[in-house]
């Protein structure tokens, strides 16, 4: 359990940029499949983001305390899909 709120402290920065692509998403294309395709390419981005800039130093946590940067993206890719496929649901009852 303390790993998996390790991983939401760090998904936490990503958040906001999370929802901003969602609205996008959900006025250009609210359907479910492209939204998922769409944020596997930002995961793969943010992922290619943080291991080429100096910010690999935060990755040093999540590995000290046991978690890889494959299951740190990985599940931050599944919490983002959960958030993203609950807010187009949402988005397409009231549009």
């Amino acid at each position: 359990m303390h790993r998996f709120l390790a991983i939401l402290a760090f998904y936490k920065t990503f958040v906001v940029w999370s929802f901003i692509a969602n609205t996008i998403i959900a006025f250009f294309n609210p359907h479910i499949g492209p939204a998922i395709a769409t944020k596997l390419c930002l995961t793969v981005f943010a992922w290619y983001y943080i291991n080429e800039t100096p910010n690999r130093r935060k990755l040093t946590f999540y590995k000290n305390i046991g978690i890889s940067s494959l299951k740190l993206f990985s599940t931050m890719f599944i919490v983002d899909c959960i958030l993203t496929v609950s807010f187009l649901l949402i988005f397409k009852e009231f549009i």
